[in-house]
């Protein structure tokens, strides 16, 4: 299953600021598959919320202390759904195999009985009594039924392993930690861009002033070079 991509993530910014935009996406991801994962026979979604699962737990593990309590306690907990859905995961592998396995010797005990009778018109029965495998076959259902019972057994503490999370809001304590950040760090860029605009105008108008100061400087010299050079010139004839 392909990651969703995380936009807007930028190597500039505050290590927690990048954290809460990842972990707020994978944990979207891994909620989005429950709809369909908790039905039965969804192997393929609850396969694909296990992987979810790892990557948001993979995240935490780096990050969890830019979340406080909420992003310790989503990282176990992804972790225990991790290992549940990895269990039946490996339940929905094995049951085709041991399936396929059974599929093929007795093909192959089928080939070998019908060898044995020659030329016969009809089959003995007591041919196949006597297959190579016919001490495998048992072994290899009893296999097969645990298999099956067993998935059955985990994807009951799936469910209800789920229920309880969302219950006990594991989940959105996590995401209102991360948009609690995502907060901050709006604030705090807000306050910075108007921290500088303050200052800009602040410089223009300190400009100002200071260019009115000096044309007034440049008036009061100007005046007096001009008393100085009618004293110094004289009564006009």
């Amino acid at each position: 299953m392909k990651a969703r991509k995380v936009k807007k993530l930028d190597p500039g910014s505050p290590l927690a600021e990048n954290a809460a935009r990842i972990v707020r996406v994978r944990l979207d991801e891994m909620r989005s598959f429950a709809p369909t994962a908790l039905e039965p026979e969804s192997s393929t979604e609850q396969h694909d919320m296990r992987i979810a699962a790892k990557r948001l737990r993979y995240i935490l593990e780096a990050t969890e202390f830019c979340f406080g309590r909420p992003g310790a306690e989503a990282r176990r907990r992804a972790k225990e759904l991790q290992e549940i859905l990895g269990e039946l995961h490996d339940c929905d592998v094995m049951l085709p195999r041991v399936e396929s396995h059974l599929d093929e010797l007795r093909a192959a005990d089928a080939a070998v009985v019908r060898e044995r009778a020659g030329g016969a018109d009809d089959l003995d029965v007591s041919l196949a009594a006597r297959a190579p495998h016919r001490t495998a076959y048992r072994g290899l259902d009893v296999l097969a039924v645990y298999v099956q019972a067993r998935r059955g057994l985990l994807f009951e503490r799936f469910v209800a392993f789920w229920v309880e999370q969302e219950r006990a809001g594991t989940w959105e304590r996590l995401e209102r930690a991360a948009e609690r950040l995502l907060d901050e760090f709006r604030e705090r860029r807000r306050a910075a861009e108007r921290a500088a605009r303050a200052a800009r105008e602040l410089a223009e108008a300190e400009g100002a002033e200071g260019a009115e100061r000096a044309a007034a400087e440049r008036a009061r010299v100007a005046a007096e070079d001009l008393r100085l050079a009618r004293r110094q010139a004289g009564p006009v004839a």
